[in-house]
């Protein structure tokens, strides 16, 4: 077995394969071609339309049950009850593909389901409308006797709808009535149309439902009234009938007297008991369907999902008729491709046919797509570079290095031991619990952290190195070892303090400089130095993989004309800064009785008086900067023509070349026959009209490419400053976190530290609280975004664009993987 390469720092060598497969195997090649998941498949047939294509007869079918399966789905979540997605892992071991014979059952099986589901479910609605129905009318009889109340007065319209409390008496001859429930929220919309539309001649009364009832216009349960309209004539009562009709109101018939009031109720309670039965039975038949289903659809629902994606790649070979062959390309890393054959090989013989499957290798000048192999640990890195863009084929990856940039980076903004902690934390404990988190739906936010799990992992453990090398504890600092500073013990009232280094600090920063008048002041310039260190190192490696990938592409015009001018352009000014704040750092300005210079002054001046020096940092600086300026400003022509001028030499060289050889197979022809002049002139005239408009095309070449390496030597030199400045967002977020956490500290717990007994006991627990709780939110969730997402572009911006191209294809195998049932 070949051993894989690792394909980390450039993309694994893919070669373009094509296939032969039997049309009576091409199903079960392509799915187990699916399980392994190693070929890139190509459609060679984008010309024909997808109604058109071989197996859309398949797919249609295919589609259809995946509707009826998803239509299943629903009737579950609507019924509450569970789908049971635990399906064996296939991916572990390769299988054979389902006979047609099991699709076909699956098929037939759904037709059935659906049909007999949705007589059911049909029947299940009905008996619910039913129901609602009878039970609003019988609400509306038991209510009827506080419409038809007995007063010792006659009836009476009164000239307000707003007065209720008149109860009804005796009802005259002429006078009519119409009964009905209607929402709740339309009950005063009713009120009001009526007594417009029929100028105050009513009488209405309203009484709320003690219970909610089954809507069947907005499918679901609301709240109702019940209504009764007493008006005079036949007219007017079916114009209350339309108006109440308008405003989805049901209306039933009321009879006026007790007795034939109490037979109607006696009706619709024994209706009702009926229909309870019924729709129980229904129910309890319908439930035991569907949890028989819910057992077994996700597994269907796989199974169907693999057919249809192998079919629609079937789709995507030329079929050969003559030879019955099914014809594929597609691409396969070359690591790979013994272990294809030999598995192609082992299907071909268990299913017993005799004609074999093949694979050849194909010459082709087709970029191929970019493979990495990640695993769970470098996944999460690769995918926040592949989200700035694909790697190009065979260039330097810069996941690679991200696996340690991106989580130093952010933990340079977020250095403290304690919040790095707590990031280190949570990410054990998925880290932990990976197994069982990995079988759970999780959320988007939560998916896009377990993902990024060794992402989080990386960096608090950084940041707690970091904080030691800040010692910085939840703002606090820590005395592991002797401060390098002590107070003079002879100081009087009225004498000037001064402390007097007695050693140096064995790791980080000395404890003492924390709570200092002057602390802030040390700790911005230093780590604003610091910042600039770090990206110029950053910068500075990511620009060598440029080198890198020149060397591999051999292509020497852009070493000579791109990197080293480039390389030398940055170093003389940023380089050259970096290593005079090492070598700042590194001498005793207090031994050698002088103030140290100011770097930035130092810089300044090289460029707007070069030559002088106010305070000289180390002998001969004069000379070196005027050196090193006249360097950088040769680098800018450098940059600028070395590759146009190249390319112009290399083209009328080979321009020449051709001209000679054209002209000597002219003059050679002309000897040999004669009689061929004016073919020979009229081939030279033909010949004349090629290098025209070759002529015309290299010099649109030509301009092109000047134009290109201009907008680079502009870009590329405005980049170099501007993109070391960026670097001084390690210094100011790294001076935020630290602010920040201070505040906080003493805002909240620091307070809790003054009162004593039970009045100290419960700030210390209450604050506490507080304070941890917004350490966590403020301190660890939002800020730890923050400086994530300024490490990110940092990778992105700073470092990628110094050798990123970013311009490849990803490498998509098709896979039989799980779906969800949505």
């Amino acid at each position: 077995m070949a051993v894989n390469s690792e394909a980390i720092f450039r993309s694994a060598d893919m070669c373009l394969v094509q296939l032969y497969i039997p049309q009576e195997i091409a199903r079960e090649m392509v799915y187990t071609l699916g399980q392994m998941g190693l070929v890139q498949f190509r459609d060679l047939n984008k010309k024909v339309n997808a109604f058109q294509r071989t197996f859309i007869d398949d797919l249609k079918r295919l589609d259809n049950v995946e509707r009826q399966y998803r239509f299943f789905h629903r009737l579950l979540r609507k019924h509450g009850i569970s789908l049971f997605e635990e399906f064996p892992d296939e991916r572990s071991q390769l299988t054979l593909a389902p006979s047609t014979g099991v699709i076909d059952d699956h098929s037939q099986n759904a037709t059935l389901l659906e049909e007999r589901l949705s007589q059911m479910e049909e029947a299940s609605e009905q008996l619910e409308l039913q129901k609602a129905d009878l039970e609003e009318y019988r609400f509306l009889l038991q209510t009827s006797e506080q419409f038809f109340a007995k007063d010792t007065s006659p009836l009476s319209l009164e000239p307000s709808p707003q007065d209720t409390d008149t109860v009804v008496g005796s009802l005259p001859e002429s006078v009519s009535y119409v009964t009905g429930v209607i929402s709740m929220e339309k009950v005063g919309v009713l009120e009001q149309i009526l007594w417009r539309a029929l100028r105050g001649n009513l009488y209405f009364r309203q009484v709320p439902l003690g219970e909610t009832i089954y809507d069947s216009n907005r499918k679901k349960p609301v709240h109702k009234s019940a209504f009764m309209v007493f008006s005079h004539g036949d007219l007017i009562v079916k114009r209350i009938r339309k108006i109440a009709e308008s405003l989805d109101a049901h209306l039933y018939e009321v009879r006026e007297t007790t007795e034939a009031r109490s037979k109607q109720l006696q009706k619709v309670n024994q209706g009702l008991t009926d229909l309870y039965t019924v729709l129980e039975t229904t129910t309890t038949t319908l439930n035991s369907e569907l949890y028989a289903i819910g057992r077994e659809l996700y597994g269907w629902f796989q199974a169907v999902n693999r057919e249809k994606h192998v079919y629609e790649t079937l789709n995507k070979f030329d079929f050969d008729q003559g030879r019955k062959t099914l014809i594929g390309e597609g691409w396969v890393p070359e690591d790979e491709l013994g272990s294809l054959q030999v598995k192609l090989r082992e299907v071909t013989q268990t299913l017993g046919v005799d004609v074999p499957s093949i694979i050849q290798i194909l010459e082709t000048n087709k970029t191929p797509p970019t493979f990495h192999r990640v695993n769970k640990f470098t996944s999460g890195f690769q995918i926040i570079c592949d989200c700035y863009g694909i790697p190009q084929y065979k260039e330097v990856n810069p996941g690679l290095p991200t696996v340690v940039t991106f989580p130093f980076m952010f933990a340079i903004m977020f250095g403290d031991i304690g919040h790095g902690t707590i990031m280190t934390l949570v990410a054990l404990v998925m880290v932990f619990n990976e197994s069982k988190l990995e079988l759970l739906k999780r959320g988007e936010i939560f998916d896009m952290l377990y993902s990024g799990r060794y992402i989080v992992l990386l960096m608090g453990l950084f940041s707690v190195y970091t904080g030691f090398l800040y010692n910085d504890i939840f703002s606090r600092s820590l005395t592991f070892f002797s401060s390098g500073w002590e107070w003079p013990g002879h100081w009087q009232v009225g004498e000037l303090l001064n402390a007097r280094q007695v050693g140096t600090y064995p790791f980080g920063l000395d404890w003492k400089w924390h709570g200092t008048d002057n602390g802030l002041l040390f700790t911005n310039s230093y780590k604003m130095k610091l910042s600039i260190l770090m990206g110029m190192a950053h910068m500075t490696y990511s620009y060598f993989f440029s080198l890198v990938n020149h060397l591999h592409f051999g292509s020497w015009i852009d070493v000579f004309g791109n990197f080293l001018p480039g390389l030398l352009f940055m170093q003389s000014i940023f380089g050259y800064l970096s290593v005079t704040v090492i070598y700042k750092w590194a001498r005793d300005w207090i031994k050698d009785g002088k103030p140290a210079p100011s770097l930035l002054n130092m810089l300044i001046n090289m460029f707007l008086a070069p030559g002088v020096i106010d305070d000289e940092l180390y002998p001969y600086q004069a000379g070196v900067q005027v050196f090193l300026l006249l360097l950088a400003l040769v680098c800018i022509p450098w940059l600028l023509l070395a590759k146009p001028i190249y390319f112009v030499i290399k083209h009328r060289k080979s321009h020449n070349g051709e001209g000679l050889l054209e002209e000597g197979q002219a003059l050679l022809q002309q000897d040999s026959d004669a009689t061929g002049n004016g073919q020979v002139l009229s081939g030279e005239r033909e010949q004349e009209d090629d290098e025209d408009d070759e002529d015309g095309e290299h010099e649109e070449a030509i301009g092109d490419i000047i134009i290109h390496q201009v907008i680079y030597t502009i870009e590329f030199c405005l980049n170099t400053v501007s993109h070391t400045a960026s670097y001084l967002r390690l210094w100011a977020l790294s001076l935020a976190h630290a602010q920040l956490s201070q505040v906080l500290w003493d805002m909240t717990i620091s307070l809790a530290f003054g009162p004593t007994g039970s009045l100290g006991v419960f700030m210390v627990v209450f604050l506490f609280a507080v304070w941890f709780t917004l350490t966590c939110a403020v301190l660890v969730c939002m800020e730890g975004t923050s400086a994530m997402l300024h490490s990110l572009r940092l990778h992105w911006v700073e470092s990628m664009s110094k050798f990123f191209v970013g311009e490849g294809i990803a490498y998509e195998p098709f896979q039989l993987v799980p779906q969800e049932l949505e």
